[in-house]
């Protein structure tokens, strides 16, 4: 089982972007989006430091929900 971070997309140097989530802040790799790399103010999905999927505003709301909850809360 794999676990994916959705983080928000703040910059992007070529195929690196630098990501947010919870004021955590990580450079990411986007190689695996190509063609269609995303956008400054897309959400993706991060796992062990590269993207593997964009996902939707409401869908990344609903993971860091999740994750705040199997972590008993913020």
């Amino acid at each position: 089982m794999c676990l994916g971070i959705p983080m928000r997309i703040i910059s992007i140097d070529g195929e690196r972007a630098r990501c947010e989530a919870g004021g955590i802040e990580r450079d990411v790799s986007l190689f695996m989006l190509r063609p269609d790399l995303p956008s400054v103010g897309d959400f993706v999905l991060v796992h062990v430091g590269c993207a593997i999927q964009t996902v939707q505003p409401a869908e990344a709301r609903t993971a860091w929900e999740l994750h705040d909850a199997m972590r008993g809360g913020r």
